[in-house]
């Protein structure tokens, strides 16, 4: 009867709730702990030790734990993500500093827009040009890709990268190989592409999602790297999920890659 129970974790800003459930040994219990800011791992692997001690089960009998953290949105909303760097087409330095006409009160000339989650100097242009068809107008340049890099890694010391082409949508060729140029100088960074982030059209948009899924993935990375850990040594060797935005799931693997669909997993979660 191994590997039947499932252990669901609500971790919010205040405490982290869990409820174990096994249908075919009639077992339902519930638990809560203080949230632990600084490693939310903690607090899961506390709860998840005092589910198993209630019930007199043992890690190995756990099929799946599923969670939902606010994690990616606090870490947006507090400020406190990676130093990120933006590549992106040459004269689009801008376009998320620019944004939309749409804002929070129309008629205020005083209204201030929250800062850029990438600052000004540490986004640079590359000369590359794809027009909305597909077609190439101009050729990646490659050595400015490796220049432009290697002076965010060295210079502004930063712990990921966002690109983010023109027409990246509709043909991301030019994108993909920034990005293989990226991982052969620096293998380590973690590289967000706007093709694979958020293939959609209108640049802002794209970009803003880009630039917001490379300032939380470290730490995401971190987070959930340690937490598979800590659940491996437990003796857990069953399925680990985490809740996405829209109320589904997704395998840790797609989460460290594509964190920012976790914005909303807390609110979906609860």
């Amino acid at each position: 009867m191994s590997g039947t129970a499932r252990i669901g974790v609500d971790v919010g800003g205040t405490f982290t709730d869990f409820v174990l459930h096994d249908p075919v040994r009639k077992l339902v219990a519930t638990g809560k702990r203080l949230t632990t800011p600084d490693d939310p791992s903690e607090a899961i692997i506390a709860g998840v030790l005092r589910l198993l001690e209630e019930t007199g089960l043992a890690a190995a009998d756990l099929h799946s734990i599923v969670h939902g953290t606010t994690l990616v949105t606090n870490t947006i909303i507090e400020r406190t993500g990676a130093t990120v760097g933006l590549l992106t087409t040459a004269g689009f330095r801008d376009v998320i500093e620019i944004g939309r006409e749409t804002r929070y009160d129309l008629y205020d000339l005083y209204l201030e827009a929250p800062p850029t989650l990438v600052p000004r100097h540490r986004r640079l242009e590359i000369p590359e040009r794809i027009d909305v068809h597909g077609a190439t107008l101009l050729p990646l340049d490659e050595d400015a890709v490796r220049t432009a890099v290697t002076r965010l890694v060295t210079e502004e010391k930063i712990e990921a990268l966002a690109i983010a082409f023109l027409h990246a949508y509709h043909a991301d060729r030019h994108e993909v190989r920034a990005g293989a140029i990226v991982a052969e100088l620096y293998p380590a960074l973690p590289v967000s592409l706007s093709s694979r982030v958020a293939p959609e059209i209108r640049e802002f948009e794209r970009t803003s999602t880009a630039c917001a899924n490379a300032y939380v993935q470290p730490l995401m990375r971190r987070y959930l790297d340690k937490l598979e850990a800590d659940l491996a040594a437990l003796g857990f060797a069953g399925r680990l999920h985490v809740m996405l935005s829209g109320g589904g799931i997704a395998a840790v693997r797609d989460a460290k890659e594509f964190p920012i669909r976790l914005i909303e997993s807390g609110p979906a979660a609860g």
